[in-house]
């Protein structure tokens, strides 16, 4: 399921900025939770700014909050909080929407058009409470109760972790703090989180409703070459063989590999972000510029390999490895448990997914859409743009006409 660049445009941009050094890694205090829940606020530090508050949202005049939450597993991750304003002033009763990111990127994917059109900034204009996750491994969130970066044993993780850990702590805290059921939007990667999480019927209880933008339960149609060729030929497995457990983007071992794919029969880099994404109808350079400044992000080597298997094996399972023996030892059986894309038919459902998307292919989604026949109709709505690849949902400067404002309405009405 997905690629070496399932859920975002960051891989494309591997090859079109400049090597630079590993950036500063965050430094956060530990923060002994209750059993994931317990939450500690406090600002990390890194790379000269104070966290993703201070750098993307304060400047244009919001009341920014910066929180974290730990894991069970002990994963301390970064969570920002933009509280809206009702007309009447009070944005404790406001109704809570939390935004999960894809691979490889962070909470600042909701961030990157401009005021007004982003999609936190604009949920927040709209009365939302708007909650920003952060992944771990992700720049604000590399802290954990006892590991550091620097062991390889911090990186023993694929999304199976996100699914278990992660998105459980992130959802229960914003749940906890705000007393109320929420709205959930995912992109790419951050809907297979959610898709997973509900086939174990985890997390149901709080959700309001779910919005799923370029979704990803399936990539056997994955039309993306570049993708496709780093997945079939092992590129992360070879990458983990190697010793690397961090997958650094920009990292010299990334790069030499993507060198390699580059050259081989029938792959063009020329057009790196279409090779990609898909052919993005509505990107602008400035858009791409601020995105630059900030991505991508690092994820675990495990990660990009549990999502390349799922492109070989075409299935939805948890993370193989690689032998039966092995297998047993985790899983209690000789193949990895699968995941059933399960969905409550009474629980709103906002999708909406692009013709020209290399990453999440119309057929594919096709499939996701099939098992929802069953779904609620009032309760379902499905949004096609012909023209949409997979980087427009996050940067598309008219995302907001033409996505975003009917995801809001959506809103409203649940």
């Amino acid at each position: 399921m997905m690629a070496n660049a399932l859920t975002s445009i960051i891989l494309v941009f591997l090859f079109v900025v400049s090597e630079v050094a590993r950036g500063s890694r965050t430094k956060l205090a530990p923060v002994h939770g209750h059993r994931g829940r317990r939450f500690s606020a406090l600002k990390p530090s890194g790379d000269g700014d104070d966290g993703i508050c201070s750098s993307m949202v304060e400047n244009h005049g919001y009341v920014c909050q910066e929180h974290t939450v730990t894991t069970q597993d002990g994963y301390i991750l970064s969570i920002q909080r933009i509280p809206g304003v009702l007309p009447q002033g009070k944005a404790e009763n406001n109704v809570p929407v939390l935004l999960q990111h894809g691979v490889l990127m962070d909470g600042v994917t909701w961030l990157l058009l401009p005021p007004h059109q982003s999609l936190a900034l604009l949920l927040a204009d709209n009365g939302f409470d708007v909650w920003i996750a952060n992944t771990r491994g992700t720049k604000y969130s590399r802290g954990h109760v006892s590991l550091t970066p620097d062991d390889g044993s911090y990186w023993n993780w694929s999304w199976d972790e996100l699914v278990a850990y992660d998105l459980p702590a992130t959802l229960h805290y914003v749940h906890d703090q705000t007393g109320q059921k929420l709205h959930y939007v995912g992109h790419s990667l951050g809907t297979l989180m959610a898709l997973a999480s509900f086939s174990k019927e985890q997390l149901l209880s709080m959700l309001r409703s779910a919005a799923l933008l370029s979704p990803i339960a399936y990539v056997g149609q994955l039309t993306s070459p570049l993708a496709r060729n780093a997945a079939e030929n092992f590129i992360a497995e070879t990458l983990y063989w190697l010793g690397i457990h961090e997958f650094v983007p920009r990292g010299e071992a990334v790069m030499k590999l993507i060198r390699d794919i580059c050259k081989k029969p029938g792959i063009d880099c020329t057009d790196l972000l279409t090779s990609f994404t898909g052919v993005n109808c509505c990107l602008n350079s400035s858009i791409v510029d601020i995105f630059l400044d900030h991505e991508p992000q690092s994820t675990a080597t495990k990660n990009m390999i549990h999502l390349a298997q799922m492109i070989r094996d075409g299935t939805i399972t948890m993370f193989n490895y690689g032998t039966e023996d092995e297998n047993w030892k985790h899983y209690g059986q000789s193949n990895p448990p699968v995941y059933k894309t399960s969905i409550p038919n009474d629980l709103p459902l906002f999708v909406s997914y692009g013709g020209r998307d290399a990453l999440s292919d119309t057929r594919d989604v096709r499939l996701l859409l099939d098992s929802l026949k069953e779904h609620d109709q009032d309760k379902l709505v499905v949004q096609y743009r012909k023209d949409y690849a997979h980087a427009d949902y996050v940067m598309g400067q008219n995302a907001k006409d033409v996505v975003y404002d009917h995801l809001i309405a959506f809103f409203r009405l649940q």
